[in-house]
């Protein structure tokens, strides 16, 4: 069953000024406020890794990255796994592979999924894997990788996402383990892009309708 154990952000949280935080020049205009701060974030992914390691067991555990968005949550995820494996009387393993899926356009998912890569997922065959992933929205990009990572039968696989959206489209997918539940905003930042903007902003950010526009991929 997944974990019920996240931070909540309520449809009518705020957030916080864009003012009170180090914000590109170049994106101010575009952002309505920063919804979770970088420092927030590490926070969360420290513990997470602490609640991961508490529930696998000590065998080799393969971190499997979901590009591009979830590249900076993967890496200090798994700085974390690393820090804790230090201190480990039993230290569990790590080895990192990749893969990418595409079902963005603007603001809108895609109806269809493209997985880029998918035929590295042969040496996953009889591993424990852990699918580290930005963001789930409805939920169907992550069905589509688990659907096919189980045609090479890997030994289990947990999946931890950052952020966990609620949306009427969501098709009542839950990960493993979740960062954070947040509102039907659309945010960027922390990697996560509008059109490959944006993944250069430290904070989970919502992107406003000026920004939609002005980073349309159609304009």
């Amino acid at each position: 069953m997944p974990s019920s154990k996240h931070v909540t952000i309520k449809d009518d949280d705020p957030g916080y000024p864009l003012k009170l935080f180090c914000i590109p020049k170049h994106y101010e205009s575009h952002l309505s406020h920063v919804l979770i701060p970088k420092g927030l974030i590490d926070d969360r992914t420290a513990k997470l890794a602490m609640d991961i390691r508490e529930q696998l067991s000590d065998e080799p555990l393969v971190c499997l990255c979901v590009l591009k968005g979830g590249y900076k949550f993967f890496a200090d995820l798994v700085d974390c796994l690393k820090s804790i494996n230090t201190v480990q009387n039993v230290p569990m393993p790590l080895k990192v592979d990749f893969i990418r899926l595409k079902s963005y356009v603007d603001d809108k998912a895609g109806a269809d999924v493209e997985v880029i890569g998918g035929d590295a997922l042969e040496s996953l065959r009889g591993k424990n894997v852990l699918i580290v992933e930005d963001i789930i929205d409805t939920g169907k990009t992550m069905q589509c990788l688990l659907k096919k990572l189980e045609s090479h039968q890997p030994k289990t696989v947990k999946v931890v996402s950052l952020l966990v959206k609620r949306t009427p489209l969501s098709c009542g997918y839950r990960p493993d383990f979740v960062g954070f539940e947040i509102p039907n905003h659309f945010v960027v930042g922390y990697a996560l892009d509008y059109n490959e903007y944006f993944r250069d902003l430290s904070h989970v950010c919502v992107i406003n309708e000026d920004g939609k526009q002005f980073y349309a991929a159609t304009k």
